[in-house]
């Protein structure tokens, strides 16, 4: 008697573990999209449901793909998206959309242009609930300068999905002399979102900008993009590791430009992130300033707080540059950057200039070491480099 209560007890418990198990299996699955992405003719918009690319095919972006509230698009390792259009083909995400690039260092996803010139296609932009200062708290939300797409809120830790191992290429179509894409943007993108290993390669903007929220960051390159490589504004605050810039190609201008707000140098949240391993390769001390701009490998200004620890820069004019009086109040404790190591070609090391347009100085913003390795192999490819970008 007590056996076949104990037989039956058995089955019924194991049937409740199958019966969740499917269960749980049937809730993971995501239901299927009312678009229909078109290889030959990739453009509109993803409403919901999700969207699963083909990794056979390579997508001619003809337009605009938005990705909204509720939506999902998936890109399989190994899929090629060929942009076309200039500022009218670009990738977003919007509030409350998902974006999943599931990449592998022997199958990166790539994102390139059908002609290989810098700005022949817009670039991807992402935009969160995390918080911004544009308007110190007044209002929680701005509208992105590119897509028009709503950023900005209270959820620290939202979601926007899933980038691993993906190589944007000639991104940074310009609509004027004023706005233009960058290679990946982030706007208002919070610390649930996962980054790691994307490369933004010879775009005609920044490689990478993020525009306040609260994303963090890992094996992050930038190389040949005609503007900065790293750019933040708008009180971004992320954990970053393993940073490698590269200008090249005959033009650009820095390697790092960091903001706090350009129109409230002390707007909260101040932009604060923490970047380990760093590596920037500039230019040349003595390249012209017509097609460099300002050569700097790290400009901070705008009252921009920054923790660094473990960076190489070489061949810069500036290896460090640090502007306004709010930006110089926090030299030495919130604005610090330990065991860095300045290479030969290095014409000034550190520069400091008041609001007023008076020098200042900020040595104290740099300790150096002789050990510093950057990014993980001074100012050579890093082994987690290997195999999925180019350009070294």
């Amino acid at each position: 008697m007590k056996k076949s209560i104990l037989n039956f007890v058995t089955v019924f418990a194991l049937s409740g573990v199958l019966l969740t198990s499917c269960s749980s299996n049937d809730d993971d699955k995501k239901p299927t999209s009312t678009f229909t992405a078109d290889p030959a003719n990739f453009q509109g918009k993803i409403t919901d449901g999700e969207v699963i690319l083909d990794a056979t095919k390579t997508y001619k972006l003809t337009g605009a793909i938005k990705v909204e509230n509720g939506a999902t698009l998936t890109i399989p390792a190994g899929t090629v998206i060929e942009g076309t259009g200039g500022t009218a083909a670009y990738i977003a995400v919007a509030q409350g959309g998902k974006i999943n690039v599931n990449g592998t260092a022997a199958k990166p996803v790539i994102m390139t242009a059908s002609v290989k010139a810098a700005g022949k296609w817009g670039g991807l932009v992402i935009c969160g609930k995390a918080p911004i200062n544009r308007d110190n708290g007044k209002t929680t939300t701005a509208t992105s300068e590119v897509a028009e797409l709503t950023y900005g809120g209270t959820v620290a830790n939202d979601n926007s999905g899933s980038i691993k191992y993906l190589r944007i290429e000639y991104a940074g179509a310009a609509f004027n002399t004023e706005k233009e894409f960058n290679g990946l943007s982030f706007f208002g993108v919070g610390s649930g979102t996962t980054v790691e290993n994307v490369q933004a390669y010879y775009g005609a903007d920044d490689g990478f900008e993020f525009f306040g929220g609260t994303v963090n960051t890992k094996n992050l390159i930038s190389i040949g993009n005609e503007d900065d490589q790293f750019d933040w504004t708008e009180g971004w605050s992320g954990t970053n590791e393993n940073w490698y810039g590269k200008l090249d190609f005959g033009k650009g201008n820095r390697g790092i430009e960091a903001d706090n707000f350009e129109f409230g140098y002390a707007f909260a949240p101040i932009s604060n992130p923490t970047i380990t391993n760093l590596t920037l390769v500039g230019p040349g001390s003595t390249a012209s300033t017509a097609n460099f701009q300002e050569n700097q490998a790290i400009k901070l200004r705008r009252g921009t707080k920054a923790k660094f620890s473990n960076v190489v820069v070489t061949a810069w004019a500036t290896g460090v540059d640090v502007e306004n009086d709010e930006t110089i109040a926090f030299v030495g404790t919130d604005l610090k950057i330990t065991n860095i190591l300045f290479g030969a070609d290095i014409a000034t090391k550190t520069k400091g200039k008041k609001t007023d347009g008076t020098s200042a100085n900020v040595s104290a913003v740099a300790v150096e070491s002789a050990s510093a390795t950057g990014a993980g192999a001074g100012i050579a490819q890093p082994t987690w480099a290997a195999g999925w970008s180019v350009g070294f």
